[in-house]
């Protein structure tokens, strides 16, 4: 029969337990204290409770009492491995009456040192909806078997009541765990995306390109790059060829549009001297020049039915003849397309070969346009701008707020060419390093970002610069009404009544 005084004692320990466990659900607060409370009412030496990791079987030392951090972390067994995992994994608690004689007792935390008094390990599964989800477990001075079945019956309860916390905390902790290594997967697939160098923009709408040009660039296949004029298309077609393994290789490129239908065959194939009139001399053609690397044909769309014929037996057979000749050569030659037509269209008007077009369209690229990919706009400005500082030696150190305004709100039928134009025109007008909105061209000055009816007189137009100007000065002088006089030399008295006028509130200048 237990002794009265030790049942009141092991009383006393369950119900500061649960009060403990009524003050609050975190992991943290509640089991290194209910350790403290079984070393104060038992005669336990060190304790412990292990989680259950599902997911790679590992089992931690989650909290200890009478371990050092080192020894802790040292804590850490399989399931069946040890007593701790032999636990676990047969879901029954085990008594060693004596470590010393147990071979299976690891003392994998190393904290067992002292070997001048004989140490008994009692372990205990703890269990949530009869899964086994950890341990508790003691080290106690040697005791005899009754005593030692009685702790142990004690630590099963114990187990019982602590089990929701320690589930609670099992499923957080695999739960961070698993965020941690998805958030590891994803860096490492932000690290893997493929971008080109010679490309400005992060947006989605590119990012979608570049890994087209990622999974193709290696590849031996025919590529069509589609989209308005002015995105960009032969900046795409530069980053595939130069991604590729022809990059050491020659690449020609070759505007169609811009060649007469009489010297396009000319251009591509070459020709034999007096072949025609003006053939003086025999001359190779644009293909044999990329023989063993990358032809791109921009414009693809111009290039007119006789001479479609014969890209098309370029692509089926690797071979050309020179105008006036018969005989053939062989050419090994990647071919690139690029076009702003719709090339579907032409075929229903017969403009362009189906055939053909079924050859080039074996991997198509499309680029956005820049009104779809807007986050791209301040990224691209601010390139051109340091491009266009350093050919005209007009350095810029920043666009107004209004300016911003103005060219995220623009719809850009132009694209990426169109900007670039915008760009290198206000930075030649700008004076004192600042684009403010009236260096922008007219197309861009809408009612909408320039705040002024579409009939406007000259005083709103007035007013606007005006009003813009004081605004970045007020910026620049972090509100400073006497500060922003100065820079723009004119009376404190004059700027508080622009301020007034404008109504604009100071502290909005203001860094905080």
């Amino acid at each position: 029969m237990v002794p009265l005084a030790k049942k009141i004692e092991e009383l006393t320990l369950l119900f500061e337990i649960s009060t403990t466990l009524n003050k609050s659900r975190k992991i943290k607060d509640v089991l290194n204290p209910i350790l403290q409370l079984i070393f104060d009412h038992t005669s336990m030496v060190r304790g412990s409770i292990t989680i259950l990791n599902r997911a790679n079987s590992e089992i931690l030392t989650q909290e200890a009492y009478g371990l050092t951090d080192e020894e802790k972390k040292r804590g850490i067994y399989k399931i069946g491995e040890g007593i701790t995992g032999e636990v676990i994994e047969n879901e029954k608690p085990i008594i060693i009456p004596k470590v010393s004689e147990e071979p299976k007792f690891l003392d994998r935390t190393k904290a067992r040192t002292d070997n001048s008094q004989e140490i008994s390990f009692l372990c205990v599964p703890i269990k949530y909806d009869e899964e086994v989800i950890g341990t508790l477990s003691i080290d106690r001075p040697e005791g005899t078997l009754v005593d030692l079945e009685d702790n142990i019956q004690l630590l099963e309860i114990i187990g019982n009541m602590i089990a929701q916390t320690v589930k609670a905390h099992q499923e957080e902790s695999e739960e961070l765990e698993r965020l941690q290594e998805e958030n590891m997967r994803l860096h490492g697939e932000l690290e893997d995306i493929y971008t080109p160098t010679n490309i400005i923009g992060t947006s989605k709408a590119m990012r979608s390109v570049y890994t087209l040009i990622s999974h193709v660039a290696d590849t031996e296949s025919t590529v069509l790059i589609r989209g308005e004029s002015g995105v960009g298309k032969e900046l795409v077609a530069n980053a595939i060829h130069y991604s590729s393994n022809r990059r050491d290789k020659a690449f020609i490129k070759i505007n169609c549009s811009a060649l007469p239908d009489t010297l396009i065959e000319s251009e591509l194939f070459g020709h034999e001297k007096g072949s025609y009139t003006g053939a003086t001399e025999q001359r190779i053609g644009r293909f044999e020049a990329a023989n063993g690397g990358t032809i791109f044909l921009d414009e693809l769309g111009d290039i007119p039915l006789s001479t479609q014929v014969k890209i098309l037996r370029v692509l089926q057979e690797k071979e050309i003849e020179r105008l006036g000749s018969s005989v053939t050569t062989k050419v090994d030659v990647r071919i690139i397309a690029a076009t702003n037509c719709d090339l579907e269209e032409l075929i229903k008007k017969n403009e362009f070969r189906e055939d053909l077009f079924y050859r080039v369209n074996v991997f198509p690229i499309h680029v956005p346009p820049l009104k779809d990919r807007k986050s791209d706009i301040l990224l691209l400005a601010d390139y051109f701008i340091e491009k266009f500082a350093k050919k005209n030696n007009k350095p810029v150190k920043r666009i107004s707020t209004s300016s911003i305004d103005m060219l995220m709100s623009y719809h850009w039928p132009g694209n990426v060419r169109e900007l670039e134009n915008v760009i290198e025109r206000a930075s030649i007008l700008c004076n004192d390093g600042v684009i403010y909105g009236f260096h922008l061209p007219a197309t861009l000055q809408t009612p909408e970002s320039s705040c002024t009816e579409a009939k406007g007189h000259l005083n709103n137009i007035l007013d606007k610069v005006e009003k813009e100007i004081i605004f970045d000065t007020l910026k620049m002088s972090n509100g400073n009404i006497t500060k922003a006089a100065e820079l723009l030399g004119v009376t404190e008295r004059i700027m508080g009544l622009r301020v007034k006028k404008y109504n604009l509130d100071l502290k909005l200048f203001k860094q905080k």
